[in-house]
């Protein structure tokens, strides 16, 4: 009976407000939940579905607000990813979800619930619909049936189409303070084996590299994220004194993958435009680097760079080459150089 608002306080808001519409029978046919990579969406929505399938809600005793009970069949049957009347579409192989998967969420909203009182389907990186996808989830988004809640989840800065957004209750997920997430991640690491657990300085660098985000957080500080990043960046800074070629520094940035890496140079430029525009970077250890790029180029220079992450973000649809789309990336943050700027 976890109310999960206590585990996740920065969830309280959107938790409470399902809650509230909850007790007053008023539940939309659709709610888009938008927040940051890792800051616990799939945990909020996770948590919804237990709340809505359970046939014997419980109060919590902190919180005083309605949890699954976690004894009765719905429960179990969640519990052991069984359950009949839930479905979870997430990007397959391509990195979008694909308009046969829309067909079956489609198929499964008219369908009878087999076992519980309504069907719940979580789409996971809404974000991530093409554009055949898209247009097939308005079908369903206009014609919503009474047993049927979808929930569709969005990564902040990713877009969904604006008609699909407007047919769906919108709520956001705030990133926590860094208090909150350092106590989250710190509750989690303590739950690992011993000799398994990172170090304290390993969690805060990848606190600081997650931007706080602490679900994203944890997954660095036990994974490899922060050595490949490490490695990456010390490239990235030969490249720009014209130390090494860019291929050798592609390489680095390869390794990483193409989500990760393109998250790099996302955080990177964003920081730029912080910078440029008088505030502080997210990435400390890169600050120094970015910060007099920021005192040398124009604010649209930033944004030039987000642009081209977004296209590279696109493209990779198509399985381009990562080290190509980083040789791409990397030449574009050489041009902010001196030596090679373009005219402003």
């Amino acid at each position: 009976m976890t109310d999960i608002a206590l585990e996740m306080p920065w969830l309280q808001n959107a938790w409470q407000d399902v809650q509230k519409r909850f007790a007053e029978d008023r539940l939309p046919h659709a709610l888009l939940l938008t927040g940051e990579c890792g800051v616990g969406k799939r945990a909020w929505a996770d948590a919804v579905v237990g709340l809505l399938l359970c046939a014997s809600p419980a109060v919590n005793t902190v919180s005083g607000k309605s949890v699954a009970c976690g004894e009765c069949r719905q429960c179990q049957l969640l519990a052991a990813s069984t359950h009949p009347d839930v479905r979870v579409y997430s990007p397959e192989k391509s990195r979008m979800i694909k308009i046969d998967q829309i067909r079956s969420l489609s198929a499964f909203a008219v369908s009878s619930p087999q076992v519980s009182a309504r069907k719940v389907a979580i789409i996971d990186r809404a974000d991530q619909l093409n554009i055949n996808s898209a247009n097939a989830l308005l079908k369903t988004l206009e014609e919503p049936v009474a047993d049927f809640v979808l929930l569709l989840l969005q990564e902040s800065g990713r877009p969904v189409l604006p008609t699909i957004r407007s047919r769906c209750q919108v709520l956001s997920i705030p990133l926590p303070s860094g208090d909150q997430a350092g106590q989250w991640l710190a509750s989690k690491v303590a739950e690992l084996e011993e000799g398994k657990q990172p170090t304290a300085e390993l969690m805060a660098k990848s606190l600081m590299l997650a931007g706080n985000a602490p679900r994203l957080a944890f997954q660095y500080a036990t994974g490899e994220f922060p050595g490949l990043r490490d490695e990456a960046f010390d490239k990235f800074r030969q490249f720009m004194k014209g130390q090494i070629t860019v291929s050798e520094a592609a390489k680095a940035f390869k390794a990483l993958g193409l989500e990760d890496m393109l998250w790099l140079f996302e955080g990177w430029a964003a920081d730029l435009a912080r910078l440029c525009a008088g505030g502080k970077a997210n990435d400390h250890e890169a600050e120094e680097m970015i910060g007099f790029l920021a005192g040398i180029n124009p604010a649209w220079r930033a944004h030039e760079l987000l642009d081209l992450v977004r296209e590279a973000r696109a493209a990779g649809v198509y399985n381009v080459n990562p080290e190509l789309e980083a040789s791409r990336l990397l030449i574009a943050w050489r041009g902010l150089m001196p030596s090679r700027r373009r005219a402003s």
